[in-house]
């Protein structure tokens, strides 16, 4: 059973993400992810990478292109514990873009307990997407 301190540093782990990434601290990816976390973003069209070495390099490629989101917001953290050391956590996220658009997705995330501390060991991003035919 997940403990308050446990599900508070689970939260942190979360809101520490968007912190590395929106200000390009890429060597702190560490402080987020496990070693070996898979970040999948196949349905965004980006593709899915494995290892702090092909986050990294990936993160660096999006933001050095200019395109990266300006800035990270997560919501709507819900944690589900697996066993002692993991948990699932499903949180939903709004990202401002470089050109002012927002956009919504849902993280699929499991947190596994490494050295002491909850990181990300998988990350799946899920864009919202209006429904087909939604006129609203």
């Amino acid at each position: 059973m997940l403990t308050d301190v446990d599900r508070q540093q689970i939260s942190e782990t979360l809101a520490r993400h968007a912190f590395v990434v929106d200000e390009n601290q890429l060597d702190q990816l560490g402080e987020v992810f496990t070693p070996d976390a898979t970040y999948d973003m196949t349905s965004t069209g980006m593709g899915a990478f494995q290892g702090l070495d092909a986050l990294r390099a990936a993160a660096g490629q999006l933001f050095a292109s200019g395109h990266a989101p300006l800035s990270h917001f997560v919501t709507n953290i819900v944690i589900t514990p697996v066993d002692e050391t993991a948990a699932s956590v499903r949180s939903k996220g709004l990202m401002i873009m470089h050109d002012g658009a927002v956009h919504g997705v849902v993280y699929d995330d499991t947190v596994a307990l490494h050295d002491g501390r909850w990181l990300i060991a998988s990350r799946v991003i899920l864009p919202i997407r209006a429904a087909v035919g939604d006129d609203h």
